[in-house]
């Protein structure tokens, strides 16, 4: 871990506050990408607990969705305020649709809070890239890009303090050594199949990409709050993918070290309603905490880095939706 043991030990035991309330989500419009399982399916049910006016469940399987739904309204017994939508990351064209539909059917943006990722330790391509990038890095930040601007109207339109937030993981701190392997050509060099830390690697591209796009887009400027969280470790099903000695490593570490997913998304949902001085920061156990990011990616070294995965990325996103990636920003 980045950070000492000892300290990642105590923040993962803390008993965390729910920082979000009725009166930062009441009346509010949601969306929550992966939600029909672990840490997303969480904060959707909180912010249906906190009075949101609508929360919209994005996921791929929509019968796995209309469940999550179901056992949503029996917890809170509120219905009428969750939907579920067809999002799948791996499919630009499915994301461009799903932006769309947002724009065209939705008044308001209060949240975006985009959570729905993959660990595969298997070779698979999406989108001409291996599916890992294509889904946690790609199709995130595209569906990021496309949503800025009805966020940024949101934010004008009806006075409020909109929140973009990528939930990363803190295994991205892990992962110098092989993203300096990667580090000149990362979107090239990362589709290899002997690579086995893509992962990792997805996780830390996130940080720097979120951290260049709040750079590009100033809360004075669109009124939008982006910033990353690690929701720390937590008992969600992400490994279930992996192979067997690496889940029953991790059934252990279970019993010793991970939050539950409820406390985990509590920590999700203080992103999504912290204040400005949280943009392009990141976050964790319920407080900014750029002091656990590393120097190397502070640095000069890791601001050019930063850089070079910012415009590898707008050139993918503009091969898919033309010029827009450079019309909003």
């Amino acid at each position: 871990m980045a950070l000492p043991f000892r300290e990642f030990l105590a923040e993962q035991r803390l008993n965390l506050p729910l920082l979000a309330t009725t009166k930062t989500c009441s009346g509010g419009t949601y969306i929550v990408t992966g939600a029909n399982t672990g840490l997303s399916f969480e904060t959707a049910k909180h912010l249906v607990g906190l009075k949101a006016a609508k929360v919209i469940i994005a996921v791929r399987n929509t019968t796995a969705g209309e469940t999550a739904k179901a056992e949503i309204e029996a917890a809170t017994n509120i219905r009428g305020v969750v939907e579920v939508w067809t999002l799948d990351l791996a499919n630009f064209d499915s994301v461009k649709v799903f932006a769309k539909k947002v724009n065209d059917k939705l008044d308001r943006i209060d949240a975006l809070v985009e959570n729905a990722g993959i660990a595969l330790l298997t070779w698979a391509m999406a989108e001409g890239h291996e599916s890992s990038i294509t889904v946690n890095v790609l199709g995130t930040l595209l569906l990021a890009v496309l949503l800025l601007p009805k966020m940024a109207e949101s934010a004008q339109r009806f006075g409020i303090l909109p929140h973009l937030v990528i939930v990363m993981s803190e295994v991205g701190f892990t992962a110098k050594a092989q993203f300096d392997n990667v580090k000149d050509d990362p979107f090239v060099k990362m589709n290899t199949k002997d690579m086995t830390d893509r992962y990792q690697l997805s996780k830390l591209m996130q940080v720097f990409a979120v951290r260049q796009l709040a750079a590009l887009a100033p809360v004075s400027r669109t009124g939008v709050v982006v910033n990353c969280v690690n929701p720390g470790l937590c008992k969600t099903k992400l490994s279930r993918h992996g192979p067997f000695h690496l889940r029953m490593l991790l059934a252990g570490a279970n019993m010793m070290l991970r939050r539950t997913v409820e406390m985990g998304s509590r920590t999700i949902l203080y992103a999504a309603v912290a204040e400005k001085e949280s943009h392009g920061c990141y976050t964790s156990a319920c407080e900014m905490k750029e002091n656990q990011v590393p120097s190397w990616i502070t640095d000069e070294d890791g601001q050019q880095a930063q850089k070079r995965i910012w415009y590898g990325l707008v050139k993918e996103l503009e091969s898919v939706e033309p010029g827009y990636v450079k019309k909003i920003l």
